[in-house]
């Protein structure tokens, strides 16, 4: 017997329960089918968990730095055990918290693994999901008027290297660790790996990072990801950019070894663990596309601007169709799909408006165009401030870094805004804002900024544009 339903959600994490609390909240009959734990990657393999490690290690590193402020402290010990007590709880209370909106919103859930048939006796369309659950029950069949595919991505292997959770870690497999490792390989300087570089190297570990572009975070802002650079060389991070990594070399015996390729020169390096990081893959296998006419490109469904697939009435959210693979982007496709297929007034989302965060020390934070790529495109001006002018950043003991506003002089609009500094993820709230507004930089410099906080540094920047910062 059929289950009927407006609309099913294949996948939990932060896209699917997002949408399904909207379509709720829009008088929608909603169930998500999700073979794990409802709140995906970002809550149990992400975002949460790996903050909550980054948090430990920024006390750890504060501590030892004590001194600097007045403060001694001696024989400082990393409990790594109490480290994931710690990050298993919050992961646990947000995910309790996520299962109480379920109850509230009435939303079913279906803990299995969901495939969609094609036209049968269930549905003319297809899209009606069949749930396979691991106790070997009978499988349940949910017909839908709408389905969003929110199936996520998983870290992608390097080469014929497979993740063994031991020697070759996966990001989700660097979160179960039971010790910190004396040494590791970081393979991969984007996002993922440069946090967990930091990280790493503030839990007391010899850390060496191999990217194969020629600087780290190469889709981010030259100018942010050279300070990170500095600033990891400063605190013993080895990092080697411009490095081809050769997998068929990699040997396992007390460590492992593997051989990179840089400038025709090899060299190999030696660790007790090593960490790929080179970018995800979408889950879009196995999940019945083949019983549908809906189109992929290298495994990436192919959506409109509201997430519709060939299939008008199935949409597609989250990692699954590339773009920004950030949980408050999937979270976004997600409610902007509900709106659609709801028939309410929808305004495509646009990438340049979306932020984007870094949780390296010192923090990145960015938004629009990097001052190279608004070059390429617009004649420019930039204002740009260090954070050594903020009178916080002094107090706090990290002044490194600047924030960076970039304006066409043409129209005056923000192009891009960058940030690399002190709590950098919290201060682009405002810069968000400015982009979504469509503010000027003079529009932001009018804004009282309170003296003193860190966000004085937007405030500078704004006015620094036009040659009129006064802190300069």
């Amino acid at each position: 017997m059929a289950e009927n339903y407006d609309l099913v959600l294949l996948g939990g994490g932060t896209g699917g329960y997002v949408a399904a609390i909207r379509a709720s909240q829009l008088g929608l009959k909603t169930a998500i089918v999700e073979k794990e734990a409802l709140g995906g990657t970002c809550l149990h393999k992400g975002c949460i968990p790996t903050k909550a490690f980054l948090r430990s290690a920024e006390v750890f590193a504060t501590i030892k730095q004590s001194s600097s402020f007045g403060v001694d402290v001696s024989g400082a010990v990393l409990d790594f055990n109490k480290i994931q007590e710690r990050k298993k709880a919050i992961v646990e209370k947000l995910h309790q918290g996520v299962l109480h909106l379920m109850k509230k919103g009435k939303i079913d859930i279906y803990e299995g693994f969901g495939r969609m048939l094609g036209p049968s006796i269930f549905s003319p369309l297809a899209g009606t999901i069949s749930v396979e659950y691991a106790d070997g029950r009978e499988n349940s069949i949910l017909t839908a008027k709408n389905v969003i595919l929110a199936t996520g991505s998983r870290p992608r292997p390097l080469g014929s290297l497979v993740f063994d959770g031991v020697h070759v870690l996966s990001s989700d497999d660097a979160l179960n660790l039971v010790t910190c490792p004396q040494s590791i390989i970081i393979v991969g300087g984007g996002v993922i790996g440069v946090e967990w570089a930091s990280m790493m190297a503030d839990f007391g570990v010899d850390v060496t990072v191999l990217e194969y572009a020629d600087r780290l975070i190469p889709t981010e802002d030259a100018g942010c990801a050279k300070l990170l650079q500095t600033s990891f060389k400063k605190r013993g991070i080895k990092v080697i950019t411009g490095a081809q990594v050769l997998p068929d070399s990699f040997q396992c015996a007390d460590g492992v070894q593997i051989t990179a390729v840089k400038n025709a020169r090899e060299q190999t390096f030696s660790a007790e663990k090593m960490l790929v990081s080179i970018g995800r893959l979408p889950n879009s296998e196995d999940i019945g596309l083949s019983n549908t006419s809906i189109e992929t490109e290298k495994g990436l469904i192919k959506v409109n601007a509201f997430g519709q697939t060939k299939e008008s009435h199935i949409y597609a959210i989250g990692d699954v169709i590339g773009g920004l693979q950030l949980a408050h982007v999937a979270a976004r496709e997600g409610i902007q799909a509900v709106d659609h297929l709801a028939g309410q007034k929808v305004m495509p989302m646009a990438e340049a408006e979306v932020p984007r965060c870094i949780y390296t020390r010192p923090e990145i934070a960015s938004i629009g165009l990097g001052e190279d790529e608004a070059k390429r495109h617009y004649s420019i001006k930039v204002g740009k401030v260090p954070f050594a002018a903020i009178g916080k950043a002094l107090v706090y003991g990290e002044s490194d870094g600047y924030a960076k506003i970039i304006a066409d002089k043409v129209s005056d609009d923000i192009l891009g805004i960058q940030l690399i500094g002190p709590h950098a993820t919290d201060l682009i709230g405002e810069a968000s804002l400015a982009k979504l507004l469509n503010a000027s930089p003079w529009e932001i410099a009018q804004a009282i900024h309170p003296h003193p906080t860190l966000n004085e540094v937007l405030g500078e920047a704004a006015l620094a544009v036009d040659g009129q910062a006064i802190h300069l």
